[in-house]
């Protein structure tokens, strides 16, 4: 059978041109397609011929489409990776090689994105890691650990590290070494919550980490763990035995898992700068962790994924930098030899942050006091990063910095204008309608994020809720959209980032956010049409538009009826067929 070549391949869609394999099947009809479908040979050859193909049209379902005008649609066409056709269209011509999905009533949205986690991180974990996020006792954790034993090499080291707390499990502990060895007999096993709970190995982990110097009590509790995934020794040790093809299939496993809830797009916030690592000058540092690197070879599995076309979420990088001085030599040199939105539709680097400089040193002997400091040094490097023409996102978690950051903000604008630049302040837990005026009328946006769906009731901070203030937020009319800023602090879900939007609850179902709950729409839109600003592809992406991007997801359940999908049960939502830019990525419909 003959293989079309993407020249012909576009000459036959302009044209309306049917290829002669088409019409064979077309004349001869269903016989035809039997024999062919009966055939293992031919059957592959025509599979093989349409490996190219980047079409597809959805049809018989609910296709929340998150257009201006909220459209819902019973179909939609993708052709060469873009989306051609919102809607019934009479006599429209389709590529032979276009699969027609019966999508039998299920609802569709577009491929979801977060504006601000740290992907690359997850990516880089070590070990074959488990996604906690949606166990609810000690049994489904056993579950998701047998389960993945059941697709890793034997002896090859288990991990689930933060990104899931206590507090979500029924029976509000840890699993003990003697769960943990009945899940994994044959894998040593690591897991560790965000937040309280420390991090917990099984008897083949315990073996291990005492190898290495860690210490690990008889209950099988690793007693320098501290923070999210455990102590800097004990990830330390983990990644003695990390390979680049173990970073590599690492990052393929976050992507799978990316998709298969719907997540099309993730834009990497950055991460800290590995002490020891070569060049920093003087750039602040830490010690190892799940979120410290060094910065010049951290992205070195993902290139390699993308060159070898491997990638199936999209990733968007913005760049992290934490200089000490008023020179910002690391900023410097990173604008000086990087373009703005450079890459392809995969892999882009699209913006500075969430940090741009670190406090600089103390003299000896002088008082820690905060910021003014700090915020001399940013006012420098935001300057630069403005004339630059960069997008940029700045980390804040309390209302005293927002406010800061709002002024260095104004500072900057004065000189060089940001509207066109779509400058954030991330999480804004606590911010105030006069700063989100003030931020509003320079044309910056809030990316507002939901760890605080991670802590529990006596945790989550008064007055007046655990935050964001979401329904203060979109009431006030400034360009907001969502992310998690998972998964160190808190879940890459973006369910259950948006069942904390919609309910005001926490992991444990404790309202810990009322009075800023919004509507469903509302957080799907912060989840997709809203959020390409963030990162200046607003036209490419976030909604079901002729010329947009082709990325859309199957929805386990109808996520738009409350009635199909109580409040609770948002987070047990995911995807069943996945599309990124024409291309099947994930399918458990077939």
């Amino acid at each position: 059978m003959k293989k079309v070549s993407q020249v012909e391949k576009r000459l036959s869609a302009e044209s309306g041109a049917w290829s002669r394999d088409t019409l064979l099947t077309r004349v001869t009809g269903t016989a035809l397609l039997a024999l062919v479908l009966s055939v293992p040979g031919i059957a592959t050859a025509q599979q093989s011929s349409c490996a190219w193909s980047r079409d597809v049209k959805l049809v018989n379902g609910k296709i929340l489409t998150m257009d201006a005008k909220n459209s819902i649609v019973s179909e939609v066409t993708i052709q060469d990776g873009k989306f051609t056709a919102i809607g019934k269209v009479a006599n429209e011509k389709l590529n032979a090689c276009t699969k027609v999905i019966d999508l039998k009533s299920r609802t569709v949205v577009p491929g979801l994105i977060d504006n601000h986690d740290h992907f690359i991180a997850l990516g880089l974990r070590p070990g074959y890691d488990v996604r906690l996020e949606t166990a609810w006792s000690i049994a489904d954790i056993q579950a998701l650990i047998r389960k993945r034993v059941a697709t890793a090499p034997s002896g090859a080291f288990i991990t689930a590290t933060a990104g899931w707390g206590i507090h979500q499990l029924a029976e509000k502990r840890m699993p003990t070494l003697a769960e943990l060895d009945a899940a994994a007999p044959r894998n040593p096993v690591f897991i560790s919550p965000t937040g309280a709970g420390g991090g917990m190995t099984n008897s083949l982990g315990k073996r291990f980490f005492e190898s290495k110097g860690v210490k690990v009590d008889a209950s099988g509790a690793l007693t320098t763990a501290g923070g999210p995934g455990g102590g800097g020794d004990t990830i330390a040790a983990l990644r003695t035995a990390q390979t680049f093809e173990d970073e590599k299939r690492g990052l393929m496993d976050a992507e799978a898992y990316s998709v298969s809830l719907g997540l099309t797009t993730n834009v990497d916030q950055g991460f800290n700068y590995l002490a020891g690592s070569p060049d920093l000058q003087d750039s602040a540092v830490g010690g190892p962790g799940l979120e410290t690197f060094n910065p010049w070879t951290v992205y070195n599995s993902t290139l390699a994924l993308d060159r070898e076309n491997k990638l199936t979420a999209r990733i968007r990088i913005f760049q992290y930098t934490v200089d000490t001085n008023m020179e910002i030599p690391i900023l410097r040199e990173r604008l000086r030899n990087t373009f703005p939105l450079f890459g392809d539709d995969m892999f882009k680097i699209s913006g500075v942050g969430e940090r741009v400089v670190s406090l600089p040193p103390l003299p000896p002997g002088a008082p820690r006091g905060n910021d003014r400091r700090m915020r001399e040094n940013e006012e420098v490097a935001l300057q630069f990063v403005a004339k630059q023409g960069w997008t940029y996102s700045e980390h804040s978690l309390q209302l005293a910095t927002d406010k800061e950051i709002t002024g260095v903000f104004e500072k900057v604008n004065a000189v060089t204008p940001i509207a066109d630049l779509h400058w954030s302040v991330a999480h804004v837990y606590h911010i105030d309608k006069d700063t989100v005026d003030r931020l509003k009328s320079m044309g910056a946006g809030l990316e507002v994020h939901t760890s605080s769906y991670m802590k529990d009731a006596s945790t989550a901070g008064t007055p007046p809720a655990a935050g964001p203030p979401l329904r203060m937020i979109l009431d006030s009319g400034i360009h907001a959209g969502g992310g998690s800023d998972g998964v160190a602090v808190t879940a890459l879900n973006p369910w259950l980032g948006i069942y904390y939007m919609v309910s005001g609850r926490n992991l444990a179902g404790e309202m810990v956010n009322d009075g800023q709950q919004i509507t469903r729409m509302e957080a799907l839109r912060l989840y997709t049409a809203d959020n390409g600003w963030f990162f200046g592809e607003q036209d490419s992406l976030g909604s079901m538009e002729p010329g947009k991007l082709g990325d859309l997801a199957v929805l386990s359940a109808d996520y738009a009826d409350p009635k199909k999908v109580p409040d609770a049960e948002i987070r047990n939502l995911k995807s069943v067929f996945t599309v990124v830019g024409g291309k099947v990525v994930y399918d458990q419909l077939h």
